[in-house]
């Protein structure tokens, strides 16, 4: 095995983060090799000797590790989870979670809510969090004391004696 250069480290540590980052976007060996700024096959050669498996593999296993979380916290269903992560397929999603985890995404959600898991929150409330918004930061309101309690309106003229 050959010694890494810190450089060639720093170069597919940007790929490893583009990974973390952005899981479940549509993520290719081509856009991987971009970010760290070598060939697709030299990057793919090089992220293996570095991490000890390929990007596809890292990234799938990235993504098993996030469906994790929805499917014992929120009340969505498989193929809503295995989208949400970035998978395009259920079949595939269900199969790499099955070898990855040990169990199927449903058992692993029935298993973790018999553990004792908190109640799932609903979906709706999930994916209204979760959604991008084009919208810029919102304009501060102004807060006026009415009595003992805060406003977020503007007091009338007729209400200041």
């Amino acid at each position: 095995m050959r010694q890494i250069t810190p450089v060639t480290l720093a170069a597919l540590r940007r790929a490893h983060d583009l990974i973390d980052r952005d899981y479940a976007e549509r993520l290719d060996l081509g856009a991987l090799a971009r970010e760290a700024g070598y060939s697709k096959y030299h990057f793919a050669r090089t992220f293996a000797e570095a991490y000890g498996e390929t990007p596809r593999a890292y990234l799938t296993r990235r993504r098993v590790a996030r469906a994790k979380n929805p499917l014992r916290t929120a009340n969505l269903s498989v193929t809503e989870v295995c989208l949400l992560v970035g998978f395009e397929s259920l079949g595939s999603f269900s199969s790499l979670f099955r070898r990855l985890v040990g169990q199927s995404p449903s058992a692993y959600r029935a298993s973790s809510l018999a553990a004792g898991a908190t109640p799932p929150i609903p979906g709706c409330v999930v994916l209204m969090w979760t959604r991008p918004t084009d919208r810029g930061p919102q304009p501060p309101r102004s807060a006026a004391v009415v009595g003992d309690v805060w406003s977020t309106t503007k007091t009338r003229q007729e209400d200041n004696p």
